[in-house]
């Protein structure tokens, strides 16, 4: 299943997706929480912390800066720019899917 959450800035989204995400994964099912905002704040109310959401951003400006490589597969994405959020929960914070081919997340 795949869940998008879309809407008006400031109408709740990063919220909802991070209850969904965490309710989602309580309930056992496998999560991935793809935060694709040009202000990404989805491991804050995940509760990955500031720290490790800022590392995220971080990875992921490089890349959109042309100082690192983008992902070459969804696996290899969650593994370079993701990371584990409470519930079990796995966050990546990307700006852009390129070519994704069926299947991606």
């Amino acid at each position: 299943m795949k869940i998008a959450v879309v809407g008006k800035g400031g109408s709740g989204k990063t919220t909802t997706s991070a209850v969904l995400a965490r309710t989602f994964a309580r309930h056992g099912h496998e999560t991935l929480a793809l935060d694709c905002d040009t202000n990404p704040n989805l491991g804050i109310s995940l509760g990955l912390g500031e720290e490790a959401t800022e590392r995220l951003v971080t990875v992921r400006d490089a890349v959109d800066a042309g100082e690192e490589d983008h992902a070459v597969s969804p696996d290899d994405l969650v593994e370079r720019f993701g990371a584990p959020a409470p519930d079990g929960v796995r966050l990546a914070v990307v700006s852009a899917i390129q070519n994704p081919e069926p299947g991606c997340p």
